[in-house]
């Protein structure tokens, strides 16, 4: 069986060595200078001035509309834009902070929302801000979906989760809305096991973010942050650090995390090259060489960054046969999520978008799409025998 992701980490056997031995000295394993070390070296890393370390994506999400509300750039019942193909926890904290999503259906070329896509929404549902997924380490024309929202008064926000390291003319995804969240999940591009961030330019959005973070407490912002609002508040030093500023939840890593993701950020070039690589010689083979599957568009991407390899097939009996044909030999997967709106939380909770809202291309994908594993440490020989099962 070709797994999706054939270890934990990258190094694995030499991580789990540095990692016993730092947790055998540690000092503190909850939150500190190893995950302020990480969002240092991140935040340069993908060339953003403020990177906030959670202990998932998924909250990582949460965060951001939590973190808006709270600043006020944003109100319950605004609508949201969501990419329809994407994962569910973009979704739920929508409806859980009494947002109004509207899902956004995507191109079956790209499996990305595109500019052209988004205005046919916002001819029917204006939207106060955009939360785009970029979906597989792909995009469409995101440059140009950016100048919609900002000529329209549109926040964009990434879920870059599935695209580190991806660049769309000459600039990495994650870096075109005013924030962006990632993913560090076992089998994403980097895995601290379960982890995730946010990276954005804003300060005023960072420091709410690690308010956000730890309670609605300041404990993690710098002195100067912290006596604004100690002295607005009236936090004299006995309470100070038990003053909650704000609405925030626990979600802070800990030192295990930021220890693991610094190990594995300094692999990260190695990682995104193998998986550029092989995703540039199976893909080819794959895309418009032959009628089975539909042509998926990458081109236009300067390097692609995928953790796994989609594929669209034209028929559900196609489909059917090449999940039979993979099992106990590759491991497969759906298009992420699939069709939100054909989720069952989905309907339950939004029936009337649900029904109102006709994502035929995600519905496609929904039906006909898998996809499998390309992680950096596949051999020649597995490729050879996914191109056989799939080619």
């Amino acid at each position: 069986m070709i797994k999706l992701i054939k270890t934990t980490f990258y190094d694995e056997k030499l991580t789990k060595e540095a990692l016993v031995k730092f947790i055998n000295s540690a000092k503190q394993l909850s939150f500190g200078q190893e995950c302020v070390k990480f969002e240092k070296n991140f935040a340069k890393y993908q060339g953003r001035k403020h990177c906030v370390f959670f202990n998932s994506g998924s909250f990582a999400n949460l965060a951001v509309f939590q973190a808006l509300l709270n600043l006020g750039r944003i109100k319950k019942e605004d609508r949201v834009g969501f990419s329809a193909l994407t994962w569910s926890t973009n979704v739920m904290p929508l409806i859980q902070l009494g947002l109004s999503p509207a899902p956004v259906d995507i191109e079956l070329n790209t499996l990305n929302v595109s500019s052209k896509k988004l205005i046919e929404t916002m001819k029917t549902a204006p939207l106060k801000v955009m939360f785009i997924t970029n979906l597989l380490g792909l995009c469409d024309d995101i440059d140009k979906i950016k100048e919609i929202c900002a000529s329209r008064g549109t926040i964009l926000v990434e879920d870059n989760c599935e695209a580190l390291g991806t660049i769309y003319k000459g600039k990495k995804l994650g870096n075109f809305g005013l924030a962006s969240t990632f993913s560090f999940f076992v089998g994403h591009h980097m895995s601290t096991i379960e982890g995730g961030a946010v990276c954005t330019d804003d300060d005023d959005l960072a420091n709410m973010l690690r308010l956000v973070r730890a309670h609605g407490w300041d404990r993690n912002l710098e002195p100067a942050q912290q006596k604004v609002l100690r002295d607005k508040h009236g936090a004299n030093s006995f309470y100070a650090k038990y003053t909650f500023y704000d609405l925030g939840y626990n979600t802070r890593p800990t030192e295990i995390a930021g220890f693991i993701a610094s190990l594995e950020l300094k692999n990260i070039k190695k990682i995104l090259g193998s998986r550029n690589k092989n995703f540039l010689r199976i893909a080819p083979l794959l895309y418009g060489a032959t009628e089975k599957y539909v042509p998926i568009k990458f081109d236009h991407i300067d390097f692609v960054s995928s953790f796994a390899i989609p594929v669209i097939c034209r028929s559900k009996k196609i489909h059917d046969e090449l999940v039979k044909k993979c099992h106990n030999k590759i491991e497969i997967r759906p298009i992420v999520g699939g069709d939100m709106t054909r989720q069952p939380f989905f309907k339950k909770y939004l029936p009337m978008v649900a029904k109102s809202f006709k994502n035929s291309n995600s519905q496609i994908i929904h039906e006909r799409g898998l996809y499998f594993g390309n992680n950096p440490q596949l051999s020649n020989k597995e490729i050879s025998q996914i191109l056989n099962v799939f080619a």
